[in-house]
């Protein structure tokens, strides 16, 4: 039963209801226990308790992505220090995550000074915590007291809300069970900026002078204009430009795709051959929202100055950059733009037509390791798997997640996934993500959630599929089983992947045996194994009919099975 004292923590928690969110992802701890257990009674918000604290973090993240706010409760020190990790993926991907935690109160402050005690979880810097969660924050609070919190609380929020990017509050261990004020009936939302007039009217001038010269102008979309919202401008930015459009691998789903002005994912040579070769011969990028990392080399040093790149950190056409000008400013003038003078590149320009998993990309293929037709492996795992899915009209029924590894390269293939149904960690690149963010991808977006995992990310956070059964979830997790870490060998040396004995992978690039059946078993899953295509074909319903459970399917595929993909990769 909920105390009758309205405290801070009912403060914040009534706050983060108002936005939606319905579930907290949690770690239990004594300097947090007056949150914990308000929490625990609170009427519509459920505390979904986490096995460690990555999974609680990484389900947080996702929860962020496709419900539009997350949240993680986590004890001092020990606790916040390993969501660090799942934080700091956060942070860079754009995912608004509240971080909550308390740290030694008053009294303990008091001993530590007059007895030079050393309290538990502590390094020993009562401040510790907030001085390195400022790093993967947009804003940080530790509260002493009750008097300003409610305010403080806002203020935080509104700045997750505003940067989509995760914020840290931490009280004194007494102060989340103070009294507090109660908040208005009123959701807070983000801060709105508006651009700097003259500003934006000298970019658009420059970036419509730069598209009208192109003869084969392309937009290229990322994740900001997802995260933000301003998904239907990019879709009426199409629609006025006639321009055919790419995206990001972490941008991949800002829009439903198809449509005859999709040409599939560009995740540089890991594209299939369409994409790269329209990123080629494209003159200027419209360049949206994206988080251009490393993976862009190539595009960068070769299209750097054909790009009209907006984000919510800066405006820039070609080398010029324009500053207090915003994204969805800057959009809503092209496409006014656009509107006023037409468009002076033909409408009719269309993309190729693609199916769910474009064939020509199976390993079968591969010149330099040939399987039998009825072997697994990672292309014929998503061709076989996006078919089902497709012709069983389920796509709009899953969202997917995958960390790093080979398969979320190859996964940026698929084609025809719908909206925000594709959760990765393409630019922080963390292993072990995918699988920790089930939780909060299923509970988030009220789909079920399908995660593809490398053996060796899945080893990292094999025990969020407890958190799975522990909640009665039924989502999927595939793990793609070949032993090794391949997807660091191939960045170390792929040449393991030739065949014959004498090309060994490294030592620290192999994995020990797992038995995955009787895993799933200990943590409440179901356990599968498949080894060839027609064993997949064979599970797919039976996969498809579970209601009120996980479930593990160990995916066994050859440890040289290296897809093209990755071998482009690689050979950059």
């Amino acid at each position: 039963m909920q105390n009758e004292t309205f405290t801070v923590a009912d403060y914040l928690l009534t706050r983060l209801r108002q936005l939606n969110v319905t579930e907290v992802f949690q770690i239990p701890g004594d300097y947090v226990k007056h949150f914990t257990q308000t929490l625990e009674h609170f009427p519509g918000v459920n505390a979904v308790g986490a096995i460690n604290e990555l999974d609680a973090a990484y389900a947080a993240d996702a929860y962020g992505r496709t419900r539009g706010l997350g949240a993680v409760s986590l004890q001092y020190g020990v606790s916040t220090f390993i969501a660090l990790n799942a934080i700091g993926g956060a942070y860079v991907e754009r995912s608004p995550v509240v971080v909550i935690s308390a740290t030694p109160g008053a009294d303990a402050r008091q001993i530590t000074k007059m007895y030079d005690v050393l309290y538990h979880h502590s390094t020993g810097n009562l401040a510790a915590d907030q001085e390195v969660y400022d790093q993967v924050t947009v804003a940080c609070e530790t509260l002493s007291t009750s008097a300003g919190a409610a305010e403080k609380i806002d203020q935080l929020i509104v700045a997750a809300l505003t940067y989509k990017r995760p914020v840290f509050i931490e009280c004194y261990k007494e102060v989340w069970g103070e009294p507090c004020v109660r908040p208005s009936e009123t959701p807070l939302e983000a801060i709105k900026f508006v651009s700097e007039p003259l500003a934006l009217e000298n970019a658009v001038n420059t970036a419509w002078a730069q598209l009208t010269a192109a003869q084969k102008p392309l937009i290229f979309a990322g994740v900001e204009v997802l995260r933000h919202g301003l998904s239907p401008l990019l879709q009426e930015l199409i629609d006025v430009s006639g321009y055919l459009y790419t995206t990001t691998s972490l941008g991949k789903t800002v829009l439903d795709e198809g449509g005859n002005k999709f040409i599939g994912t560009y995740s540089d040579q890991a594209s299939i051959e369409s994409v790269r070769n329209l990123v080629a011969e494209s003159d200027c990028f419209l360049t949206l929202g994206t988080i251009i990392t490393d993976d862009y080399l190539w595009f960068i040093e070769n299209k750097y100055a054909d790009m009209v790149l907006a984000t919510t950190e800066l405006v820039r056409v070609g080398y010029f950059i324009y500053e207090e000008v915003t994204m969805e400013d800057f959009m809503r003038a092209l496409i006014d733009r656009f509107k006023l003078h037409g468009a002076p590149y033909p409408l009719n320009v269309t993309a190729p037509p693609q199916p769910p998993y474009p064939e020509p990309w199976i390993s079968n293929s591969d010149p330099v390791f040939d399987v039998e037709p009825h072997v697994l492996t990672y292309n014929r795992f998503f061709q076989h798997t996006m078919k089902f899915l497709n012709d069983q009209n389920m796509l709009r029924d899953i969202v997917w997640t995958f960390g790093i590894s080979s398969a979320m390269y190859v996964a940026t293939n698929a084609y025809g996934l719908p909206q925000n149904s594709f959760l990765s960690s393409a630019a922080w690149q963390i292993i072990g993500y995918e699988t920790g963010a089930t939780t909060g991808a299923q509970l988030g977006s009220g789909k079920r959630a399908w995660a593809v995992a490398g053996d060796g990310g899945f080893m990292t956070v094999c025990q969020s599929l407890s958190t799975l059964a522990r909640n009665n979830l039924n989502a999927v997790v595939f793990v793609m089983s070949n032993a090794v870490y391949a997807i660091e060998q191939v960045y170390v040396n792929m040449d393991a992947f030739k065949p014959g004995p004498e090309h060994k992978f490294d030592t620290f690039d192999l994995l020990p045996k797992w038995d995955y059946i009787a895993l799933a078993q200990a943590f409440g899953a179901q356990g599968f194994r498949v080894t060839t295509v027609k064993e997949l074909e064979d599970l797919l319903p039976t996969i498809a009919a579970i209601t009120n459970q996980p479930a593990l399917v160990e995916v066994v595929i050859p440890q040289k099975d290296l897809p093209g993909q990755m071998r482009r990769l690689g050979l950059e």
